[in-house]
C-alpha cells in the first residue's frame, strides 16, 4: 500500500478534477504483478492500468488501491467490475470515496464474494488526494497558501524589493507546487510590484494552471506579463469595475466582501466561481492582504513558508489583517513538515483545528 501512495503521488498535477490513485496487484502466492496509477482526467483508472500489467496473473490475487473502487460508469467503466473480471480475491482501499456518484464499489465487490476491506495507511493515502477530498468534501478548491520570508517575517524590503530573500532551490520547489495546482491565485498588489508571469517552469510534461488575479478595481494593465499566452488567466475584479481597457481577457465580476467601500472581493465567491470550472486546488501566491483575506474566511487548508536565513528589520509582513485581535483569536497551525532548501528552510504547516467554513 505505501508503494501504492507513492504511484498516486505521480498524478499530481495531471488528473483534476479528478482524483490521484495508486494500486498494486498482487499474485496469489504474493508477489507484485502488476501497478499502476490514474494518470490523466478520462484515461483508464490506476485498477485498470494495474490489472493490464498484471493479465492473467491477477486470478486468485490481491488488490491494493489507495481510493475505494468506484463504482459508476463515467469516461471509463467501473473499477469494481474491473476488479471482478480479472478475477481478484482480495482487495484493500486505504480511503473510502466520499462522492455520491462513485462510492459503494466495497459494497459491491463485498456481494461478489470478494474478501474487501478498509486499510491499511489511510493518513498516508489521504495526505496524498489531499486536494480533491478537501474539495469533495466542502465543496470548495482546496487553498493551499504559500510565502516566503525572512527570518523576521519580512516579505519585501522597505522600498518594496523583494527579488530575490530565498534562494534558487526554493524557488524552484514553488514551481513544482504551481504544477501540482489546479489555480495560482494573486492580489493586484503583487501583480504591480513584481509584474510575475505566474507560469509553471522547469517542470517537463507539467500542465500549466489556470492564472488567477484578485483585481477589485481592474488595474491590471494590457501588458501584464500574466496576460501572455503561457496558460490561461481569470481576473476577478468588483461588479462595478470597469473593464474596458481588457478587451478579449476573460473576467469574473464578483460582490465585495462587505459594503464597505474600498473592500475586497468575496473570497467565499471566488472560490466558488473557480470550483465551478473544476478548479479543485488553489495555490495562494499572495501578497499578504490576499493572504490575510483567505484566512479571515477560513479558507487556508494548508501553509507552506520558504523561510530565509535573512534579516530586513522593515518592510512588509508576509501576513496582513486576517481579522485576529488578541492572542486568543490566533490561528495555531500543526507542523507537518520541514525541510531544508539550499540555505532555507521550508516549513509545512496545516491548522490545529478546522477552519471555520465559508457558508
Amino acid at each position: 500500500m505505501r508503494h501504492a501512495v507513492a504511484l498516486a503521488a505521480r498524478g499530481l498535477g495531471h488528473t483534476s478534477p479528478n482524483p490521484v490513485v495508486g494500486c498494486v496487484i498482487l499474485d496469489a502466492r504474493g508477489r507484485t504483478v502488476g501497478e499502476g496509477w490514474h494518470q490523466r482526467a478520462g484515461g483508464p483508472h490506476a485498477e485498470v492500468h494495474a490489472l493490464r500489467a498484471a493479465g492473467e496473473r491477477a486470478r486468485g490475487g490481491t488488490a491494493l488501491v489507495t481510493l475505494e473502487p468506484c463504482n459508476h460508469t463515467g469516461r471509463t467503466g467501473p473499477c469494481a467490475q474491473a476488479l471482478l473480471d480479472a478475477g481478484i480475491a482480495r482487495v484493500r482501499y486505504a480511503v473510502a470515496d466520499p462522492t455520491a456518484e462513485a462510492r459503494g464499489g466495497a459494497a459491491t465487490l463485498a456481494a461478489a464474494g470478494i474478501d474487501v476491506a478498509a486499510g491499511p495507511l489511510t493518513d498516508e493515502a489521504e495526505a496524498v488526494n489531499e486536494a480533491w477530498l478537501t474539495s469533495t468534501r466542502r465543496g470548495r478548491p482546496f487553498v493551499l497558501w504559500k510565502y516566503a520570508a525572512t527570518l523576521d517575517g519580512r516579505s519585501a524590503a522597505a522600498d518594496g524589493t523583494s527579488r530575490w530573500i530565498t534562494s534558487a532551490a526554493s524557488r524552484a520547489d514553488v514551481h513544482r507546487l504551481r504544477a501540482e495546482a489546479d489555480a495560482v491565485v494573486v492580489g493586484s498588489g503583487t501583480l504591480r510590484a513584481d509584474d510575475p508571469q505566474l507560469a509553471v517552469r522547469g517542470r517537463d510534461g507539467a500542465t500549466q494552471p489556470l492564472r488567477v488575479v484578485v483585481d477589485t478595481r481592474a488595474t491590471v494593465t494590457p501588458g501584464a506579463r500574466v496576460l501572455d499566452d503561457t496558460a490561461p488567466t481569470l481576473i476577478a475584479v468588483a461588479e462595478d469595475a470597469d473593464t474596458g481597457h481588457l478587451p478579449g481577457v476573460e473576467t469574473v465580476r464578483l460582490p465585495r466582501a462587505t459594503d464597505t467601500p474600498g473592500a475586497g472581493l468575496d473570497i467565499t465567491a471566488l472560490l466558488a466561481v473557480l470550483h465551478a470550472r473544476s478548479v479543485r486546488s488553489v495555490l495562494l501566491e499572495g501578497g499578504p492582504t490576499l493572504a490575510g483575506a483567505f484566512l479571515a474566511a477560513g479558507a487556508v487548508d494548508k501553509v507552506v513558508g520558504y523561510l530565509a536565513p535573512v534579516l530586513l528589520g522593515a518592510g512588509p509582513a508576509a501576513l496582513a489583517d486576517a481579522g485576529i485581535t488578541t492572542i486568543a483569536q490566533a490561528l495555531r497551525l500543526t507542523t507537518a513538515d520541514i525541510t531544508r532548501l539550499g540555505p532555507d528552510l521550508r516549513v509545512t504547516a496545516v491548522p490545529a483545528a478546522p477552519l471555520a467554513e465559508e457558508n
